[in-house]
């Protein structure tokens, strides 16, 4: 099992399946403190730096929660406008710095392996927030959390999970970290539902067949969602050269309440990175299934916080330290 304390988590890559067991069971242990019925303050003085050099609402805020709920403080750097980098500063020599004020820093970056490139000029744990199409491994993970808890209220685990990856999976980094996470399991059935020029990459592809889970490459939805898990990715425009490019694609694999009525189980859990498209040339994931209990893209965002919590907790060496720094809650809380 990887060594976690003191680390850089760049990539889904680094973990074997020990370890993903043990960040989701490190997240499991969080819950109390994410539902207000506890406090812990095992990281109090600690200094997270949140630098996102891209757009971000859940990912960045998910983080500066998971860090405070913990009792660290929380420094933000938004957009490189903000930074030096606007200056032509290095992420070398940005990190030599920024490392220095801080505990361990959590990064996200439009281009493909800036955050690793950034790591190797820290002096702290590093933690990958998304570096452009590449990876999120974070988002994986609370994923990977996200389908093991909904797959329980059934009866099922991960393994012999049959789930559907839909949407735009060429420029999706959250379903090519899950796809390599999923592949540490055993027995799944994979089927990846995508316009032709937008279906998963070659490796990523590959990495499932070569573990020896089964892989269905298709544009068809009508025969194909009858699933455990039905997992949704938007349009990635900011990945296209223009919008009207991605515009070419945007609508073509609506799920909707009739959709999923005709095609997915009774029991097919749906799942999204958010945000969701809903404007009506989009549509991606319709609001007619917001009743539906198994609608999970809220759950899933939530468990966000508990991986990440889990995340700090590893790298900083705390993870055995929980239940000594615990106080309860004073306020009011309905959570």
């Amino acid at each position: 099992m990887m060594n976690f304390q003191g680390e850089h988590i760049l990539s889904v890559s680094q973990f074997d399946r020990e370890s993903v067991s043990r960040i989701l069971q490190v997240a499991q242990s969080m819950i109390p403190y994410a539902a207000r019925q506890k406090r812990c303050n095992v990281l109090e003085g600690a200094i997270l730096n949140n630098l996102f050099f891209e757009p971000s609402t859940r990912t960045r805020i998910s983080f500066g929660t998971a860090f405070q709920l913990l009792g660290g403080f929380v420094h933000e750097t938004v957009g490189q406008e903000s930074s030096s980098l606007s200056k032509g500063e290095s992420l070398y020599d940005t990190a030599k710095v920024i490392s220095g004020y801080s505990d361990v820093i959590a990064m996200r970056h439009p281009a493909m392996g800036s955050v690793a490139e950034f790591s190797q000029g820290s002096s702290v744990p590093v933690i990958n927030g998304g570096d452009g199409a590449n990876e999120h491994p974070t988002q994986a993970l609370l994923d990977l959390f996200t389908i093991q808890a909904e797959m329980e209220r059934y009866g099922k685990g991960i393994d012999g999970l049959n789930i559907v990856l839909m949407g735009d999976l060429k420029h999706g980094r959250t379903v090519h970290s899950l796809s390599k996470l999923l592949s540490l399991y055993k027995d799944i059935t994979v089927t990846m539902l995508a316009p032709k020029e937008l279906q998963m990459p070659d490796s990523v592809v590959d990495v499932l067949a070569n573990a020896g889970h089964k892989v269905t490459i298709t544009d068809t939805m009508a025969g194909n969602l009858a699933s455990d898990v039905v997992y949704q990715t938007r349009i990635q425009q900011e990945r296209f050269s223009s919008k009207e490019e991605a515009d070419m694609y945007r609508g073509h694999f609506s799920l909707n309440k009739t959709v999923y009525e005709q095609y997915c189980k009774d029991h097919t859990v749906i799942m999204h990175p958010l945000p969701r498209d809903s404007r009506p040339e989009a549509n991606e994931l319709d609001t007619d299934l917001n009743d539906n209990t198994n609608l999970a893209i809220f759950r899933q965002a939530q468990n966000g916080v508990l991986v990440r919590m889990a995340l700090f907790a590893l790298t900083l060496g705390v993870d055995e330290k929980l239940t000594q720094y615990e106080k309860p809650v004073t306020w009011f809380t309905n959570k």
